[in-house]
């Protein structure tokens, strides 16, 4: 199925207004992309500008939108519920406006078992604006279809 095709609901565990990315862009084995335009009713922006929390999540929902997509559209499974197991070297050079297109990559460094680690940077066109590493953690917990 083309990536522009997918119902980004479809593969997220997460339901407004707590979605943080708009479109899936690109998935492989290594590398996953999503977009987000960053909209005043955003839950996470604040004075025009998209928070580090809202960065944060926009990075661990692009790793739950990989983990959908694999699920739902390679091993035609249920989309599982994940956590942030850890954050290092977090970087955010400034925070994005309203009006402004997130493109978050993830490039997965390394996975074990349920644990996949990941290394992530967030641009807006050609700028990078943040840059982390973030470890995420999936269970075997089903996303409730009614949530």
């Amino acid at each position: 199925m083309p990536f522009d095709e997918i119902d980004i609901l479809d593969i997220l565990p997460q339901r407004p207004p707590f979605v943080m990315i708009g479109k899936l862009l690109h998935v492989d084995e290594r590398v996953t992309r999503t977009s987000l335009l960053v909209c005043d009713d955003n839950i996470f922006c604040e004075h025009g500008q998209l928070t580090e929390s809202g960065v944060i999540e926009n990075i661990a929902q692009t790793c739950a939108a990989r983990m959908g997509y694999i699920n739902k559209y390679v091993s035609n499974d249920t989309v599982k519920l994940g956590f942030i197991g850890s954050i290092r070297n977090m970087e955010i050079v400034r925070l994005p406006l309203t009006g402004e297109t997130l493109v978050t990559q993830i490039d997965v460094q390394e996975e074990i078992f349920r644990m996949t680690l990941v290394y992530a940077t967030v641009r807006v066109e050609d700028e990078l604006i943040a840059s982390s590493e973030m470890k995420i953690s999936i269970t075997d917990i089903e996303r409730q279809e009614n949530e």
